[in-house]
């Protein structure tokens, strides 16, 4: 992720142009959300888990390898439209997929964190999700610079291979 800098040498824009082709691109009129939770093969879909009233799947349109997003079954926009024990739910999901992330990535770090609504970023506003993206020092290469391109160096398959087993223990 390209860092263009102030003069305070703080970052003050992030570039991540790879996603603009899923900004820009064409939108299913149904929520993407519930048709990955009730359609297809979890695998298919990306789902890792199931927990009672949440999933964690990969991203489609990952910012770093294991890249993955908690999301409720609820097609729910705002967290005070979550029931209590939804949300419990949700956090106790998201603290074990940290842990998880850190096991199986060995990351330096970590960003956990949702938009609500589009003003917000987030590119599914109707559905809320969480998203907890593993970093690693000195993780952004040139190739976001250079060629507008993010190079993310394991396909679905693998990390799917890789989270599946791990999440399969907290059952």
């Amino acid at each position: 992720m390209k860092r263009l800098m102030n003069k305070e040498d703080k970052p003050s824009y992030l570039y991540s142009p790879w996603r603009l082709d899923y900004i820009l691109g064409e939108k299913a009129g149904d929520c993407i959300m519930c048709r990955y939770q009730n359609l297809g093969s979890d695998a298919e879909n990306l789902i890792v888990h199931r927990a009672k009233h949440c999933y964690v799947m990969l991203n489609r349109y990952p910012y770093n390898n294991g890249h993955v997003m908690v999301v409720p079954y609820a097609h729910k926009c705002c967290l005070e439209d979550l029931d209590k024990e939804v949300w419990r739910d949700m956090c106790n999901l998201i603290r074990d997929t940290e842990r998880i992330l850190r096991e199986v990535y060995a990351c330096d770090g970590m960003n956990i964190g949702l938009n609500l609504g589009s003003a917000a970023g987030a590119g599914i506003a109707q559905h809320l999700h969480v998203h907890l993206v593993p970093r690693w020092s000195g993780d952004s290469n040139f190739m976001s610079v250079v060629a507008g391109e993010r190079v993310i160096p394991e396909s679905f398959e693998s990390a799917f291979a890789k989270l599946k087993p791990e999440f399969a223990k907290l059952l």
